[in-house]
């Protein structure tokens, strides 16, 4: 089984992009990348937008310390991604995001009962890899996961067959005999379909029944919660 992460697993409170925006200013600016912070912020939108249009044109991830570096190796510095003043800079800007998140109701159990049946991979979209990895930690949830494979890292984001591949491979599994949990139609539903899967979609904070209609994907089950799968995983894994 492979399961999706953010909104799957896991609600995001109370966070907003713009504190997280200041903060990664004030620490690039502690950082000796001595900038205006209206240029900044200018210069930042200009080059996210660049890389949204390859991440969801394309499918391929590309991660924050990418686009961190090119707005202020346009503010004129000299950076790039691998700068350690970067991932300093990136650790202070999603530390709000990884507070944020807290297990859905049932998560634990449900991994718990998944791992005694069978291995267990996790794909997420995320562009930048240690979030998820801090976050599954600060969570209790890495010990359950055979295999965590993060876009960040791989390269390709969801819905891209990819994707997908590389996690099968990584777990020793083929597509037929592997179900998807996931609350995107598009990324999850979709590409894990595609890829020769059974899926499973579990309304979240995101995603609504009604987004499920919208998207005309067909998956193999439709669930309101992750108490609903745990109740009928054996049912779910039967079929």
């Amino acid at each position: 089984m492979i399961t999706d992460y953010i909104g799957t697993l896991t609600n995001a409170r109370r966070y907003t992009m713009e504190a997280s925006m200041v903060k990664l200013y004030l620490a690039l600016l502690d950082a000796g990348f001595k900038t205006d912070k209206k240029r900044f912020l200018e210069a930042y939108a200009a080059a996210h937008e660049k890389y949204r249009h390859i991440r969801y044109g394309e499918l391929r991830e590309v991660t924050n310390a990418v686009w961190v570096a090119e707005t202020l190796q346009t503010l004129g510095f000299e950076a790039n991604p691998e700068d350690l003043r970067m991932k300093t800079a990136l650790s202070v800007f999603f530390q709000d995001y990884i507070n944020s998140l807290e297990t859905r109701p049932y998560a634990k159990q449900l991994l718990r009962k998944v791992k005694d049946a069978c291995r267990l991979g996790l794909i997420s979209n995320f562009t930048y890899g240690p979030v998820v990895h801090r976050s599954l930690r600060k969570l209790g949830l890495s010990q359950y996961f055979d295999v965590i494979l993060v876009s960040g890292d791989c390269g390709w984001r969801k819905p891209h067959i990819n994707i997908f591949a590389d996690a099968l491979k990584r777990l020793g599994a083929n597509a037929q005999e592997t179900l998807f949990i996931g609350d995107c139609p598009s990324e999850d539903i979709k590409g894990a379909g595609e890829a020769g899967m059974r899926t499973v979609f579990v309304q979240s904070q995101f995603f609504k029944l009604s987004d499920l209609r919208a998207s005309g994907e067909k998956p193999d089950f439709v669930t309101k919660d992750l108490e609903e799968i745990y109740r009928n995983l054996g049912k779910i894994l039967e079929v």
